[in-house]
């Protein structure tokens, strides 16, 4: 690792490196928030980056201000607020500082971000093209077009991530039994319902892939054209190119998929843990987002129904 010009932001990246085993993109972040934060107390106010002790509040606010003045949003000034937070613990820890000027910043508010998803309709009118376009079987492209909609039905019908749906396997399939054992974050596992309309897609896929592709327990459960497990980018280049078709929101990945999973079942009244157990969330409040667009489309309803809403 190439040294920054800074001996305590230096010992600061090794300790991440070895002992908090970071990866090496997280800790390029921290790298890069720290020396601009250095950057700036030695430009603006003249201070040593070897004294810590000589950081007060202050010097935080101005930098947040400045960052702010020039546009950064405020989600990104929260994390770079955040690694000078963790730079100043680990300051403490090895004694190289004896005071914590981060205690009294409070991050900038940020603005509440809605997850977007796609309509209702507009995930009908794409399983009823797939379903118009569906080709011959006996072909690779027949498989290819069936597995697409596989992948497609299946990320929508569970909410799965796009690493979960990845890493399944044909043994984590019981179709007798209509359930799907998905391993999520921190290898977490959980068993997912499937319904009978997924079933029916399920035995109608696998007779696409038998004609091609192994169907052993051991192995993947979608696959690429050459029968290897799919990889990040070959499943968003499908659900992006599939969602163009019917949608025009900004966002077309396979995240997009499980929010619209996770919206509909809040629309339609599902009780909030439950959801929250679908998702594998681990905490309540990540799934409290998806209220929110229901309260919004509830809001509408009342506005345009109620005779006296605008009064």
């Amino acid at each position: 690792m190439n040294g920054t010009g800074y001996p305590l932001l230096d010992r600061f990246l090794s300790w991440l490196r070895f002992e908090k085993r970071y990866s090496a993109h997280t800790i390029e972040a921290y790298r890069r928030d720290v020396s601009q934060f250095l950057n700036f107390i030695a430009e603006q106010y003249e201070l040593p980056t070897n004294q810590p002790d000589l950081v007060s509040h202050s010097h935080i606010r101005g930098w947040m201000i400045s960052l702010l003045d020039r546009g950064v949003i405020e989600r990104s000034v929260c994390r770079k607020i955040s690694s000078l937070k963790t730079f100043w613990h680990f300051l403490l820890r090895e004694e190289l500082a004896s005071k914590d000027p981060c205690t009294r910043i409070l991050n900038p508010k940020v603005p509440k971000r809605l997850p977007a998803y796609v309509e209702v309709r507009d995930l009908d009118s794409l399983f009823e093209l797939l379903d118009a376009e569906r080709e011959d079987p006996e072909v690779l492209e027949g498989f290819s077009h069936g597995r697409d909609r596989m992948l497609l039905e299946l990320l929508y019908a569970t909410g799965i991530r796009r690493a979960e749906l990845i890493a399944l396997n044909h043994a984590h399939l019981d179709l007798a039994s209509r359930v799907l054992l998905v391993r999520g974050k921190g290898d977490k596992e959980r068993l997912l319902p499937i319904s009978a309309a997924l079933v029916s897609s399920f035995v109608r896929y696998f007779e696409f892939k038998q004609d091609h592709f192994s169907c052993d327990a051991a192995q993947p459960l979608l696959v690429t054209d050459k029968g290897q497990r799919m990889y990040p980018n070959f499943v968003y280049r499908i659900v992006r190119n599939h969602l163009t078709l019917v949608t025009g929101i900004q966002r077309r990945s396979p995240h997009i998929l499980r929010h619209s999973f996770a919206t509909h079942l809040a629309d339609a009244g599902a009780d909030l843990n439950a959801i929250k157990e679908l998702l594998g969330h681990s905490s309540l409040a990540s799934t409290q987002v998806y209220t929110h667009n229901s309260i919004d489309r509830l809001r509408d309803v009342y506005r345009r129904a109620h005779p006296r809403a605008d009064e």
